[in-house]
C-alpha cells in the first residue's frame, strides 16, 4: 500500500468515432442493437489482397471539428482522436480556460499513428525525390501528435503522453491518466485511444502474420469471437476518449458521473513477440492487480468487456485468465466483446471499448457479442451471445491486450 490518501477518480464525459457511429449516442444505440460495422475496404484498392474487409469509420467530417487548413495537416488517425475529444469535453460540460488549463491533460494513445501518412510520403519520395515530401510529414506521422494537438486544440496545459503498447495502448492511456488524478498532478484528464490503420501495408502485414480474417465472401460475419468457425480479427478505426476528473473537482462543478474509475493494472508475459502465453497467466495477474488496486472481489464484478479479438490465440487464453483470476465466479459474469461489431481498432480498442464499459454501468444494460453461433470447446463463460443484455452493473473490467507481450486491465464501479 502507498503512503498517500488516493483521490478517487470519475469518469465525467465520453466521447466516439467508431464503425458503428460517430457520436457516443449512436456508437451506444449500435452496440445495443448489435449494429455490424465491418463491410468491404473503401480507403483503397484491396482486390489483390488476401483480406479485403474491415471496420472503417463511416461519413466522417473532419471539417465538424476542425478547419480546413488544420485537417489537412493531421493524419487520419489524429483527427480522430482530436474529434473525439472535443465531443468528450462538450459531453461532460467542462471548460477549459486561464483558471484550470494547468491542471487539465491529454493521454491519448496510439498503437500505430499515422501509417497512412507514412505510406503517402514513401511514394512521393520513390515516385518523384526527397525534395517532393511534405514538411509536415513528420508531425503528421509521429504517434504522439494527437495528444499534442488535443492539447492545443483545446488548450489543456496539463500532464501530456501518449502510451504506444499496440493495442493496449488506449487503456494504458486511461490508466496512467488515473494514476496522474489519483496522485494530484492533474485535475481533469482527457484520455483513450486513437487509430487509423486501414491501410494497403497495414492490412498487408498483418494479414502476411496469418492474423486477419479472410472470410471475404460475408464481411457481416467475420468478426466471431470465441466462436469456434473464428478465422482471425478484422481491423478496424477510430477513437475513444474519457474525461477523467478527481472527484471533488467534478462535484464542485455539479459534473455527470457515469461511473468511478478504481483499479488499474499492466503486467507483461514476457513471451512471445505476438503470441500470448498459454493460459493466459500474464492477462490472469493484469486482472487480479487491477481488482486488488480497487479493493475489489472477484464476486463483485458484474462485467467484462473482454478484449475478444476473434483469434484462436485470443480467445481461448482470455478465457482461461478470466477464469483463473476469478474462480468460479468467471462462470457468472456477463463478458462481451464488442470487437465483433467494430473490429479491432489496435491502439483504439481501448478508448472505444472503456466507453462502452463505462455506458454498460451507466445504463444497466450489456452490449452483445455478434456472430457467436458455435461457442469454441474452450470457450464456454456467459458472452452474452446475439442480443444485450438489461442488468444491474455494479462492477465492470476491460481488458487490453498487445503485441509484445502488453496485458491491461481497468476496473470501474456505481459511482455512490
Amino acid at each position: 500500500m502507498t503512503d498517500y490518501k488516493r483521490k478517487r477518480v470519475v469518469v465525467t464525459g465520453v466521447g466516439a468515432i467508431t464503425p458503428i457511429g460517430n457520436t457516443p449516442t449512436e456508437y451506444w444505440e449500435g452496440l445495443l442493437s448489435g449494429r455490424n460495422g465491418i463491410d468491404y475496404i473503401t480507403a483503397f484498392d484491396a482486390s489483390h489482397h488476401d483480406c479485403r474487409i474491415a471496420g472503417e469509420v463511416k461519413n466522417f467530417d473532419p471539417h465538424d471539428y476542425l478547419e480546413r487548413k488544420e485537417a489537412k495537416r493531421m493524419d487520419r488517425f489524429a483527427q480522430f482522436g482530436v474529434a473525439a475529444a472535443k465531443q468528450a469535453i462538450s459531453n461532460a460540460h467542462l471548460v477549459i480556460d486561464d483558471l484550470n488549463a494547468e491542471q487539465i491533460g491529454v493521454m491519448i494513445g496510439s498503437g500505430i499513428g499515422g501509417l497512412k501518412v507514412l505510406e503517402d510520403q514513401q511514394t512521393i519520395y520513390l515516385n518523384r525525390g526527397p525534395d517532393r515530401c511534405s514538411p509536415f510529414m513528420i508531425p503528421m506521422m509521429i504517434a504522439n501528435m494527437a495528444a499534442g494537438l488535443t492539447a492545443i486544440h483545446v488548450g489543456a496545459k496539463g500532464p501530456n503522453s501518449c502510451p504506444v503498447t499496440a493495442c493496449a495502448a488506449g487503456s494504458n492511456a486511461i490508466g496512467d491518466a488515473f494514476r496522474l488524478i489519483q496522485r494530484g498532478y492533474a485535475q481533469a484528464m482527457i484520455c483513450g485511444g486513437t487509430e487509423a490503420a486501414v491501410t494497403p501495408l497495414s492490412v498487408a502485414g498483418f494479414a502476411a502474420a496469418r492474423a486477419l480474417s479472410t472470410r471475404n465472401d460475408d464481411p457481416a460475419h467475420a468478426c466471431r469471437p470465441f466462436d469456434r468457425d473464428r478465422d482471425g480479427f478484422i481491423l478496424g478505426e477510430g477513437s475513444g476518449i474519457l474525461i477523467l476528473e478527481e472527484l471533488q473537482y467534478a462535484l464542485s462543478r455539479g459534473a455527470r458521473i457515469y461511473a468511478e474509475i478504481v483499479g488499474y493494472a499492466m503486467t507483461c508475459d514476457a513471451y512471445h513477440i505476438t503470441s500470448p502465453i498459454p493460459g493466459g497467466l500474464g492477462a490472469a495477474r493484469a486482472i487480479q492487480l487491477a481488482l486488488k488496486d480497487g479493493e475489489l472481489t472477484p464476486e463483485m464484478v458484474s462485467y467484462i468487456n473482454a478484449h475478444g479479438t476473434s483469434t484462436a490465440a485470443n480467445d481461448t487464453n482470455e478465457t482461461a485468465a478470466i477464469k483463473k483470476a476469478l474462480g468460479e465466479h468467471a462462470y457468472k459474469v456477463a463478458i462481451s466483446s464488442t470487437k465483433s461489431m467494430t473490429g479491432h481498432l489496435l491502439g483504439g480498442s481501448g478508448g472505444i471499448e472503456a466507453v462502452a464499459t463505462v455506458l454498460a454501468i451507466a445504463n444497466d444494460k450489456i452490449p452483445p457479442t455478434i456472430n457467436l453461433e458455435n461457442p469454441d470447446i474452450e470457450c464456454d463463460l456467459d458472452y452474452v451471445p446475439s442480443y444485450s443484455r438489461s442488468q444491474k452493473v455494479e462492477v465492470a473490467l476491460s481488458n487490453s491486450f498487445g503485441f509484445g507481450g502488453h496485458n491491461v486491465t481497468l476496473a470501474f464501479k456505481k459511482y455512490l
